[in-house]
């Protein structure tokens, strides 16, 4: 193959790299708004009464959480579609299985949002009245809504595979930097450790910020990072490519 040849086949690659950029972008903003502005600030652990007043109160930007998860959804398909276009050439086989692992983590988020409109049906609908009482409502509500976090758990558990895997691809591809590569195998492998913690941990609350920040710094990192790359390097050309290995 020549020079030349490579840097066109390099080029075609690009609106792929560019999508899954922008899906990053998208993907933090939507993250961000769903999980810390709706979730994190409406549902109260272990009160049933203050959740459902807080969503009762605020129910549009309950709503408005619940599309953000869908988009999230609908996105990282999109994403998982482009990534595996991007690095096929580097390994068709491995860059699939990276692919089926984020789609079946967007699986199980969809699954997992089945239950956050559940909770949301029961704190709606005045139908349920004649058959429960508002606690037996509300407690039920906090329920759907702890079966939510739970199925969207496991589906971390998936997600983080599919970092360490992307990472793997990153070093096999040897189109940009093996620390790049690292980090994302790191952000993975805290995903995984987390799942796994909260299923071991029967104290898992007493140690919660620490797995938090040991989940959130290497994702943050890795996954703005690797946006970055996307948006502005990856796909141009395989020449200059090998430039940025470190």
């Amino acid at each position: 193959m020549t020079a030349s040849t490579t840097h066109k086949a390099a080029g075609s690659l690009r609106p792929y790299a560019v999508i899954a950029g922008v899906g990053y972008v998208l993907l933090f903003v939507l993250g961000v708004f769903a999980n810390f502005f709706v979730r994190e600030s409406l549902i109260v652990s272990g009160d049933a009464a203050a959740t459902a007043a807080n969503i009762t109160d605020s129910i549009g930007l309950f709503r408005a959480g619940m599309v953000a998860f869908a988009a999230i959804l609908v996105i990282d398909v999109i994403v998982a579609w482009a990534l595996y276009v991007l690095f096929k050439q580097a390994n068709a086989h491995l860059s699939l299985l990276t692919a089926w692992f984020r789609i079946v983590y967007s699986v199980l988020l969809g699954v997992a949002l089945v239950f956050f409109f559940q909770a949301l049906q029961l704190l709606q609908h005045d139908a349920f009245t004649d058959v429960f009482t508002t606690d037996q409502l509300n407690a039920q509500a906090l329920v759907a809504l702890d079966t939510f976090n739970s199925t969207w758990l496991i589906g971390l558990l998936t997600f983080g595979v599919h970092l360490v895997l992307l990472g793997l691809l990153v070093v096999r591809s040897g189109i940009t930097s093996r620390t790049l590569a690292a980090v994302l195998m790191v952000s993975g492998a805290a995903y995984v450790i987390d799942t796994v913690a909260h299923v071991l941990l029967s104290n898992y609350n007493d140690y919660e910020t620490l797995f938090v920040t040991i989940v959130a710094i290497p994702s943050i990192l890795a996954e703005g990072w690797f946006a970055l790359w996307l948006l502005l390097r990856a796909g141009r050309s395989q020449d200059g490519a090998h430039t940025e290995r470190s």
